[in-house]
């Protein structure tokens, strides 16, 4: 499984990248303001940053939700970076855009995906990444994992290479059932990563082993 972290913070980000488990990064226009960062300009170098400070894709959103428009803005990320992904929403242009970036052999992310139907349809545009929510379904008293399941047979009945990327995830114990379900790919903050190394038993085995060094020497 592949680790991707859901940041535009590039302290989290370098964090991860010093844990040697990162495997690229996901950003999105909510996460650019969060960090303060508006402005074209100042997003597109942004992008670069976060591209030099880590080894793998990087996914960046595009804005506009008409088809000229996407084309247009997802070759201009595309053209910041070869580590760039550019990130299309689910929706109806959003699927001709995926096709077209596709063709041209420009990696994609399709974002704010949560039906398998929905999964399908990207993949068969030719989506390098799906992205299905699986927080945001639980909010609403949807099972999210039940829908990495569904697009995970559907995705092996017909050997889509489109890599199941599980966003929205909140907590360590998504991460393990993602895992166990077989998601390509999990984004989420630095919390869910660095959360998985955090176990009592660890903690009380390795203060009985420095405390009984301690009594040695």
């Amino acid at each position: 499984m592949k680790f991707f972290i859901d940041t535009a913070n590039l302290d989290q980000i370098k964090e991860a990248q010093d844990l040697g488990v990162l495997d690229g990064v996901t950003t999105n226009p909510s996460l650019m303001a969060k960090e303060g960062i508006t402005g074209r300009e100042n997003i597109l170098k942004h992008y670069v940053d976060i591209c030099e400070a880590v080894e793998g894709d990087v996914s960046a959103e595009v804005i506009a939700v008409d088809y000229d428009g996407m084309v247009k803005e997802g070759e201009e990320l595309a053209a910041l970076h070869s580590q760039i992904v550019v990130k299309i929403p689910m929706i109806k242009e959003g699927v001709k855009a995926l096709k077209y970036f596709s063709d041209k052999h420009i990696k994609t992310n399709c974002t704010l995906v949560f039906s398998a139907g929905q999964a399908l349809l990207a993949a068969k545009a030719g989506a390098t990444y799906v992205s299905p929510f699986i927080g945001r379904l639980d909010d609403v008293s949807t099972d999210g994992l039940n829908l990495i399941d569904e697009i995970r047979q559907i995705y092996d009945n017909y050997a889509f290479e489109t890599e199941i990327l599980a966003a929205s995830i909140r907590h360590t114990m998504h991460v393990i059932d993602c895992a166990k379900i077989g998601a390509d790919v999990m984004t989420g903050p630095l919390s869910s990563i660095v959360g998985l190394l955090k176990h009592p038993l660890t903690d009380i085995g390795l203060k009985k082993f420095l405390e009984d060094y301690k009594k040695g020497n």
